[in-house]
């Protein structure tokens, strides 16, 4: 995917940028285990997908950063698909 396109699908999902090669966002929760339960929704809305984003929590806050590995670690439509998907939550 071009950078071109990239920005203009980005600029409609509040919050996410393309940075070091991914597309990222961290969320906030009231706690640890608001954070932890959001996860497991990720988590079972990535299986749904096949597609598997990093997470990295932080108390209550989790980062999430999404590329398509088999793509040579590049940003494509499977990303922004699940991105889209976990907006929905």
């Amino acid at each position: 995917m071009d950078e071109r396109a990239l920005q203009e699908q980005l600029a409609e999902l509040p919050g996410w940028a393309y940075a070091d090669g991914m597309l990222r966002k961290t969320y906030t929760f009231k706690d640890f285990v608001e954070a932890v339960a959001w996860i497991v929704r990720i988590g079972f809305l990535a299986e749904a997908h096949g597609h598997h984003p990093d997470i990295d929590i932080r108390y209550n806050r989790v980062t999430l950063a999404l590329v398509t590995h088999d793509a040579g670690n590049q940003v494509t439509d499977k990303d922004l698909g699940l991105v889209k998907a976990i907006e929905t939550l």
